[in-house]
């Protein structure tokens, strides 16, 4: 069993919610605390992607998450977008884990130009001179010169971009199937346990 540890998940206003909430599910359900970080614009994705109507207050955003996914207060913290007395803010406090999921190219960009204009763009930036594990999982198409050259710069910096672009020699059936191809593959380089998607050459079956 995968030991719990601290991880820090960014939500931004990029099309793809329902990666978001099954990778706070898969991270939840194997006991990892979690600092949730979403964007005004997220809440308006999850809106119009899953007719969940978030909150824009922290606590009450925290409280409605904490209850849906039935878990503790000491495992699931959210944050402002101005809270920078929050332990994601600091090299000292930050976990050393975080995953971007979605990510939009604004937030691509800010993270590469090193903005830190608001709490999710420095909690970037503090796991990347910190010389942590930052994943990026940006949505979008087609990517322009920009994006691209703002995801080499920070792929040369050891930041790792995964844009969502589930397989199909899974044979997915569903929605579902294609969104835990992503997430599976997110918690694989988070050297996380998942029965999400079997590994290549171990079998057509899920575990």
């Amino acid at each position: 069993m995968t030991q719990p540890s601290h991880i820090t998940l960014a939500i931004t206003g990029a099309s793809g919610a329902p990666y978001a909430v099954r990778l706070l599910e898969c991270l939840l359900a194997q006991h990892q605390h979690v600092h949730l970080l979403l964007s005004s614009a997220a809440r308006v994705v999850f809106a119009t992607e899953l007719d969940w109507q978030l909150p824009a207050a922290p606590k009450a955003m925290a409280d409605m998450l904490r209850e849906h996914f039935g878990v503790s207060e000491s495992q699931l913290q959210v944050y402002g977008k101005e809270e920078w007395f929050s332990p994601v803010a600091s090299g000292s406090a930050a976990p050393k884990k975080m995953i971007v999921c979605p990510c939009s190219t604004g937030t691509l960009s800010a993270i590469a130009h090193g903005a830190s204009d608001n709490l999710i763009e420095r909690a970037a930036d503090v796991v990347i001179k910190e010389r942590g594990q930052l994943i990026l999982v940006p949505r979008e198409m087609p990517f322009s010169a920009i994006h691209l050259e703002n995801m080499h710069k920070l792929a040369q910096l050891g930041v790792t971009i995964m844009p969502a672009a589930p397989g199909f020699y899974h044979k997915p059936q569903s929605i579902d199937d294609l969104v835990d191809f992503v997430v599976a593959r997110i918690l694989d380089h988070l050297d996380l346990d998942q029965t999400l998607q079997p590994r290549w050459g171990y079998g057509e079956e899920k575990q």
